[in-house]
């Protein structure tokens, strides 16, 4: 949520960055009349109250008739404020209604752009350890090894959900272990093991609701089911003052993550990079303004460097100004290199969300006993089943799948899998 302080003393400023993320000005016009409606209204009940009390300081040795003019007068003040008071809920339901869509502001430095071809490459990593040379999909790579099964995941539970067998199960638990070892070892963030389900407010404290209502999945009793593990961590903080001393405090946690993938009807329908499920280790750094900027480096190094060992080509993008997510200042994206569509795709996103979130759910930092809001910031460090697929896809050199050295000692020092020799021929009969 953004300052009404910062927007009332700074509209022009406001209204120039919320441009930039297509915000039309007439919406922050909006919003200030609505607030100054508000404060208005708030005057006016203030001056009410202030007559009231005047007033009944003259009950003292009032005559008959005096009291009673009194409780007209008391009528009339009491309807007044009835009517005010109506008029002030509505004001201030109308302007958090304005504020709850009003995504983060950008910050000096991201592209302006309104698509992802306005992104702009930061850097790029290339490792000459990869050993593909099929350039098969990654799930028909999957059934080679027998590490998958789809009909029966369909019948079960629809389109974009899958089931590792075998293998891959055991690869995905090797990822997941390296990770977070790698994260809590080198890294210093604490492992927590959150709720995934949540009740509303998590979600709207980190900006998930009302806005995104949507794309996340509700249960009957309205718990809803975490789309990253963000919201649990994030929460974390909620309603409490930290020491300056104990920043920045950065925690790791592998969950499944739930997504209704609305609006991405067509896309990404085969494979592993797209899913309702999936597994994602998340990574959150709570942190002062002074350090925010540094802290957003450092879990981009983070979640950088797990490519690295896992010998993994990738490059980093800063999304421009309307690619970025509603909550995010400025954010990275990391995309590994997929050889089956001669791109890279990505597989982390990495933001720094200043004090959005803090302001919606009251997380503040203390020094010298006056009170800050808090910076969040987050990185997927990374998601698990689109790590899966960068492994298989370069990996695979048409005979076996390799496994990353980092993974083999979580595969029981398995250095690779061999695959059947008649389906490598069907499989490629059909490319």
């Amino acid at each position: 949520m953004l300052d009404i302080n910062w927007i009332r003393e700074k509209t022009a400023d406001c209204i120039s960055q919320l441009q930039k993320r297509g915000i039309d000005p007439s919406v922050v016009h909006d919003l200030l009349n609505k607030d100054t409606r508000k404060r208005e209204s708030i005057s006016k009940i203030q001056a009410l109250q202030h007559e009231r009390n005047l007033l009944s300081k003259q009950y003292t040795n009032a005559s008959e008739e005096k009291i009673k003019k009194i409780k007209e007068d008391n009528k009339k003040i009491q309807h007044q404020l009835s009517e005010i008071k109506k008029d002030l809920e509505n004001a201030e339901r109308e302007l958090s209604s304005i504020l709850d869509a009003l995504p983060n502001v950008p910050q000096i430095d991201v592209p302006f752009g309104t698509k992802e071809d306005d992104n702009v490459e930061k850097e790029k990593w290339d490792s000459r350890n990869t050993v593909n040379s099929t350039n098969l999909h990654h799930i028909d790579i999957a059934h080679l090894i027998n590490g998958v099964e789809v009909q029966k995941t369909t019948e079960m539970s629809g389109s974009r959900f899958v089931t590792l067998t075998g293998k891959l199960a055991l690869l995905k638990r090797a990822l997941i272990n390296f990770m977070v070892d790698f994260h809590t070892q080198h890294f210093s963030f604490k492992e927590i093991s959150p709720p995934y389900l949540v009740l509303n407010k998590a979600m709207y404290n980190t900006g998930q609701l009302p806005k995104f209502s949507q794309e996340s999945f509700v249960t009957e009793d309205g718990y809803r089911l975490i789309p990253t593990a963000e919201v649990s961590l994030v929460n974390l903080v909620a309603n409490t003052v930290l020491s300056i001393e104990s920043l920045p405090l950065r925690m790791v946690a592998c969950t499944p993550c739930f997504r209704s993938e609305a609006g991405s009807a067509g896309k990404d329908t085969k494979g592993l990079i797209r899913l309702h499920q999936f597994h994602k280790v998340e990574l959150i750094s709570i942190t002062d303004e002074y350090h925010s900027e540094e802290e957003h480096e450092y879990l981009l190094m983070a979640a950088k460097t797990i490519l690295e060992k896992l010998n993994l080509s990738y490059r980093v993008v800063t999304l421009c100004t309307q690619d970025m997510g509603f909550q995010s200042s400025k954010t990275y994206d990391l995309e590994v290199w997929m050889p089956h569509e001669n791109k890279y795709r990505e597989i982390s996103s990495c933001s720094n969300c200043t004090d959005f979130q803090s302001r919606r759910m009251k997380a503040k930092y203390k020094i010298k006993n006056k009170n800050y809001f808090l910076h969040t910031l987050n990185a997927s460090g990374l998601a698990i089943e689109r790590t899966i697929a960068a492994v298989l896809e370069n990996y695979f050199d048409g005979k076996r799948l390799h496994i990353p050295q980092v993974l083999q000692k979580y595969m029981n020092n398995e250095k690779s899998f061999p695959v059947l020799e008649t389906k490598i021929k069907h499989i490629c009969s059909e490319e």
